[in-house]
């Protein structure tokens, strides 16, 4: 009986065109499911399409002259860069720009008014005792003048207990009604703040400042509580301009007026007094769901033990009085953000927020308060729209290089491999047809911008997936060298070009995700996209080029050694063919009897 022939997969023989139709189908999938997206081309990065570009100027802090440093700015920088590119993978760029300036590149196709907020929100954040507050502008149905004193409200029946509902104003820019509910046993979110001071005509910030333990009866107290008073009267935080120059000048330890909205989607405006927290302060912050009540989202925040302690002292204090003087504005660049009240101290150094929050108001007010510290202020200095001619022009150059590139290994594949090319050609274009599709559909699936180093990256996989091939077909002509037929040689030859693939690829690609990791900005692009085409060559090479390769093996062309298959034995100076011969048997003396 003859041996097993090694080497060999019947079924890998018989069935390559499973593979063929795997693949083919994928593309065709995937082809369909960027059509039906709406994003037949790929997203262009700033570099190539255009797009916003910001400057901002940094402003030391009074009483910090020298805060601008290099050591401030790249916190600055990684700061903004974690916002705006939290939005998504939208490869904005955030970089220095001399000593004190930061430029910030956001793409077309991004949501560039949200980056523009995150970005600009960048001055100090702090936690700020509410003294009065009342819904502002044309939404306010009354302008009573703010109190110390307040009769029976909304929040007249809530308790200090787990149970107690209140409702919730997640950020400025919420809209919806939320209800809360008590947590960390006293911390509640507001949204309510207009029903509160409607209930009760509050007097005027003076009294309220009265009422604060740093106030005095001094004549210069009572001026700067009447100026106070005046800028509250006047300020209708409905007005754009109104509101960015709300508490313009301010220092952390004196009383100020805010803008923000509240849960209805009103302006509300608000007295608050000198900061007792910064946002140095605080450790960490998260949006986490809660699982156990069902409560829904909420926002979780751990202060530094200085903070923990400064938290504790407000907390007990404002617990002592009635609405809205029970409550705390978390103030970001002069924005209030959330303003939930108190009813007993929060102590040991962790408090959570909660309100019928949904995911995005969660995650943005979080956000908020890890990153709302920087040991600087920015101001906007300029805001322009980059063009993109020159981008076009750049990435026209790019087509250019990589047709050429295409081109001149086409045309080697053609000289030297001959009737192999018509395996190796379909094989680049069906990878370049997968990664192509595949950034497509990135752009809009987690925000993947194709920018001048990606295109550059993918240029440089033209050179990754042909050294694939070339691998293939050499062990091939090695086997053919040794005197085998076509056939076995392509099922010999596979499991040794195999290994040397994956172990070339898994190179290229650890450096890939070596360099997506280490670096940033436009370099990632270039990192990711090289990582991307390296997982598809390998994807071609075993779904694509090896399945076609058995199939071409079967036709008389190659496997007859046609000399221009690419496969002629006399070409590859093969030897004669291995053939299995009998040993001649030794004579054998007759034995004597």
């Amino acid at each position: 009986m003859a041996a097993p022939k090694k080497g060999r997969s019947a079924s890998a023989q018989s069935r390559p065109g499973r593979s063929l139709a795997f693949i083919l189908i994928a593309i065709a999938a995937l082809t369909g499911g960027m059509f039906l997206s709406g994003h037949p081309t790929p997203r262009l990065g700033i570099d190539l399409a255009g797009g916003t570009s910001i400057t901002l100027t940094a402003k030391n802090e009074p009483g910090q002259p020298n805060a601008i440093n290099k050591t401030n700015m790249n916190t600055a920088v990684d700061i903004m860069n974690r916002r705006v590119n939290g939005l998504g993978v939208s490869e904005a760029e955030v970089q220095t720009q001399g000593s004190d300036n930061i430029i910030v590149n956001i793409p077309k196709g991004t949501n560039s008014k949200e980056a523009r907020d995150q970005v600009g929100t960048t001055a100090k954040l702090y936690f700020r005792p509410v003294l009065a507050t009342e819904v502002s502008g044309s939404a306010a149905t009354a302008s009573p003048s703010p109190s110390a004193s307040s009769s029976s409200s909304s929040k007249a029946t809530d308790k200090a207990t787990d149970k107690a509902t209140s409702s919730s104003s997640a950020s400025p820019t919420s809209s919806t009604t939320s209800q809360g509910r008590a947590v960390t046993d006293a911390l509640k979110a507001d949204s309510t703040p207009s029903a509160s001071s409607s209930a009760s005509s509050s007097a005027s910030p003076s009294a309220s400042s009265s009422a604060s333990p740093s106030a005095t009866s001094s004549a210069s107290a009572s001026a700067a509580a009447s100026k106070l008073e005046a800028q509250y009267t006047a300020l209708n935080c409905a007005d754009k301009e109104q509101r960015a120059k709300a508490g313009e000048g301010s220092k952390a330890t004196d009383p100020t007026v805010a803008c923000g909205k509240n849960s209805s989607g009103q302006w509300q405006k608000y007295v608050l007094g000198p900061a007792e927290v910064s946002g140095t302060d605080i450790k960490s912050a998260s949006a986490v769901f809660d699982t156990q009540s069902a409560a829904g989202w909420k926002v979780t925040m751990e202060f530094t033990s200085g903070g923990s302690k400064k938290f504790a002292d407000i907390t007990g204090k404002l617990a002592k009085n009635q609405s809205p003087q029970n409550q705390f504005a978390i103030v970001l660049d002069g924005d209030v953000v959330s303003d939930p009240f108190v009813q007993q101290a929060l102590t040991g150094g962790n408090a959570e927020i909660s309100g019928s929050f949904d995911q995005t108001e969660a995650q943005s007010l979080a956000n908020m308060l890890k990153y709302g510290a920087l040991p600087l202020t920015f101001k906007e200095s300029s805001v322009t729209t980059v063009t993109a001619a020159l981008g076009g022009e750049q990435l026209h150059a790019g087509l250019i290089a990589g047709a050429i590139g295409l081109g001149l290994v086409v045309i080697y594949l053609v000289v030297y491999y001959r009737g192999l090319s018509i395996i190796a050609i379909p094989s680049l274009l069906v990878s370049g047809a997968l990664t192509y599709v595949i950034m497509a559909l990135l752009g809009p699936t987690i925000g993947f911008a194709l920018n001048l180093p990606a295109v550059c990256g993918a240029i440089v996989a033209i050179g990754i997936t042909a050294d694939s091939f070339i691998v293939f077909f050499e062990r091939i002509r090695d086997e053919i060298r040794e005197g085998r037929s076509l056939r076995p040689a392509v099922e010999r030859a596979w499991p040794r070009a195999r290994r040397t693939i994956l172990v070339s690829d898994f190179v290229s690609f650890l450096a890939a995700a070596v360099l997506f990791i280490v670096t940033v900005g436009k370099v990632q692009g270039f990192a990711f996209t090289l990582g991307l085409t390296t997982v598809l060559d390998v994807v071609v090479v075993f779904f694509f080029t090896k399945p076609l390769m058995t199939l071409l093996a079967r036709r008389k062309f190659y496997a007859s050694g046609h000399k221009w298959s690419g496969l002629d034995p006399k070409a590859l100076g093969a030897k004669p063919p291995l053939r299995r011969t009998r040993r001649p048997s030794a004579p054998v003396d007759p034995k004597e009897a």
